[in-house]
């Protein structure tokens, strides 16, 4: 699998997915722990589901 999730929405997951871990830990709903999912896509810059549909956020085509 090569990269397919661009700075910017790079930027969001890992943001979006730091909240809702955050949250968890202080004792939100337990499905904030979704946040990690975000978290890694962020981190790894890999989406699985942007590779099953043909996304690529770089702005660019396969």
């Amino acid at each position: 699998m090569s990269a397919n999730v661009g700075t910017i929405d790079r930027i969001i997951r890992i943001l979006a997915g730091l909240a809702l871990i955050a949250w968890a830990l202080m004792g939100g709903p337990v499905w904030a722990w979704i946040g990690v999912l975000p978290l890694a896509t962020g981190l790894f810059k890999i989406c699985p589901a942007y590779s099953l549909l043909g996304i690529n956020s770089f702005g660019m085509k396969k």
